[in-house]
């Protein structure tokens, strides 16, 4: 295999972020944020993203990412093309809202690719460590190389993370856009304990537990979760303990594969060629 490290590299922050393990929590939220759009929701209806194989569905959400941030660069186009096409034929009018859902619409990928982006950075920070404005718009800059694979429209994106943040803060304040449809409430109970791998069983109700508790208040109030006291200290403390007990752990533990597989990729010397062998 040839030493390609794609479209961001180990120095990237692309690589620094995602991947982390515990960042990977932050797919179930975007899950939840996701599906509480409405018209997202109407795209996973007709392709029945939920209902179908909901794990593997679930872990899809993820999939693209690590491929591109990972994946050598025709990893990446692959992944991407594949997901074009399939957006091409997710589109109608919406039975619930009367709104016309595209999976090719600006709005409607952006808002898919910023509640992933700021839900991995929020649990980058709980769980690894702060990150500084800086390094948050680097991840945003780099992540936008991932918006434009996907057929976002880059040139109306907001230009900070902090304007993509407040752009969603913004959109989930109108009254008339989040909504606990019937798809919402499946993406709920497959996080509340849907099927699971058996590798991952012991530590799903922590990461559905996070996952519900870490919501923007909009997205708590359109999904019925209460958050006490009780619970708060129950979240920080556990996250807490995750972020202090991480720098002891070998990386088995605390990376995801892609990640690990990729730095074995790019710091493997080069296939000899026929010709070099047939001078040894």
């Amino acid at each position: 295999m040839k030493s390609d490290a794609g479209y961001f590299g180990p120095t990237s922050m692309m690589w620094k972020v995602n991947k982390e393990i515990t960042v990977l929590f932050g797919g179930a939220r975007a899950l939840l944020m996701h599906a509480a759009h409405p018209l997202i929701a109407a795209g996973a209806r007709q392709t029945s993203f939920y209902q179908r194989d909901p794990w593997k569905r679930l872990i899809r959400t993820l999939s693209l990412q690590n491929s591109v941030t990972f994946g050598t660069i025709d990893e990446a186009d692959e992944s991407a093309n594949r997901i074009n096409k399939l957006h091409e034929v997710i589109n109608g009018e919406d039975d619930i809202t009367g709104g016309y859902y595209d999976a090719l619409d600006h709005d409607q990928l952006l808002w898919v690719h910023a509640c992933l982006q700021l839900s991995s950075i929020y649990f980058y920070e709980k769980t690894v460590k702060k990150l500084t404005d800086i390094e948050k718009d680097n991840y945003h800059k780099e992540n936008m190389v991932s918006a434009k694979l996907v057929l976002i429209d880059i040139e109306k994106m907001p230009k900070t993370h902090i304007d993509l943040k407040e752009w969603v803060i913004k959109k989930s304040k109108d009254k008339d856009l989040l909504l606990l449809t019937d798809v919402a409430k499946d993406v709920k109970n497959i996080i509340a304990g849907g099927p699971v791998p058996k590798h991952i069983k012991p530590i799903w109700p922590f990461i559905a537990f996070t996952a519900f508790h870490t919501l923007p208040e909009e997205f708590k109030n359109v999904y019925g979760i209460k958050t006490t006291k009780i619970k708060s200290l129950i979240l920080k403390v556990n996250l807490s303990i995750l972020k202090y007990t991480r720098p002891f752990l070998p990386p088995f533990f605390r990376l995801i594969p892609p990640a690990r597989w990729a730095k074995q990729r790019i710091t493997r010397k080069p296939d000899l060629k026929f010709s070099d062998k047939a001078k040894i």
